[in-house]
């Protein structure tokens, strides 16, 4: 029983090296249900934990690890292609070759490691997070790389930006590890009052959804930023 959540986390983390080789193959909507059950089995893998009472070392460094790939490298990697321009595998063989000029997307997932091992040392985080975490990081990335691949809204021209993408990667690097109270969006219990916080969000990204399609991803985590920022106090009381 006790190597269920670490299971769990290996689901993770191989659900995240799918999302990256379709990324690299730019098919974005199966990176994307390859993400969601790295979101899946993330949330899933410390539920187990708690529920069955079991924790080990191994199991917090093994969590980074995978959170590392799956949200870390992936969406550096769609940044890289949304700066390459190009939805095709970028290698340095096969007639296909590296765009020098998109490398800094992957800025973003070195500060995603930092931010990673920050938050193993970090005993402040139990109720919430400092700085933002890097699901959400992914998620946001994900509604830009989504509504680029089928120019919602005519935007395909304004996400593909090379400035545009340089200054996002500069400010996601940024709040990554920021000292800036986020709220925590773990289920501990299964209950309503623990979980109004996160039933709010799940209902404003299903209206989201509804005007913004694609970007309901993207706005969702402005929103989650915003409100974090705004309602500091409130997150540091609880």
């Amino acid at each position: 029983m006790k190597h269920i959540p670490n299971a769990l986390t290996l689901a993770n983390l191989f659900c995240g090296c799918c999302a990256l080789l379709y990324t690299f193959y730019w098919k974005p909507e199966v990176a994307a249900l390859f993400t969601a059950a790295s979101f899946f089995f993330d949330y899933l893998d410390g539920m187990a934990a708690r529920a069955l009472k079991v924790s080990s070392p191994l199991g917090k460094e093994l969590d980074s690890l995978a959170d590392v790939v799956s949200f870390g490298v992936v969406p550096g990697a769609m940044i890289y292609q949304l700066l390459s321009g190009e939805p095709s595998i970028t290698a340095a063989f096969g007639g296909s070759f590296v765009e020098v000029m998109a490398l800094p997307a992957f800025v973003l997932s070195a500060f995603s490691g930092l931010r990673l091992a920050k938050f193993n040392l970090d005993t402040r985080q139990t109720d919430y997070f400092i700085g933002l975490s890097t699901p959400a990081c992914t998620v946001f990335v994900l509604g830009l790389a989504l509504a680029s691949h089928n120019d919602r809204f005519g935007l395909a021209e304004v996400i593909g930006n090379p400035w545009f993408l340089y200054s996002l990667v500069g400010l996601l690097s940024w709040l990554l590890v920021s000292e800036i109270p986020m709220f925590g969006m773990k289920v501990k219990r299964f209950d309503w009052k623990s979980n109004a916080f996160n039933l709010f969000f799940l209902g404003l990204f299903a209206v989201l959804v509804f005007f913004l399609k694609e970007l309901a991803f993207s706005a969702i985590i402005v929103c989650y930023i915003v409100l974090s920022i705004v309602l500091k106090n409130k997150i540091l009381g609880e």
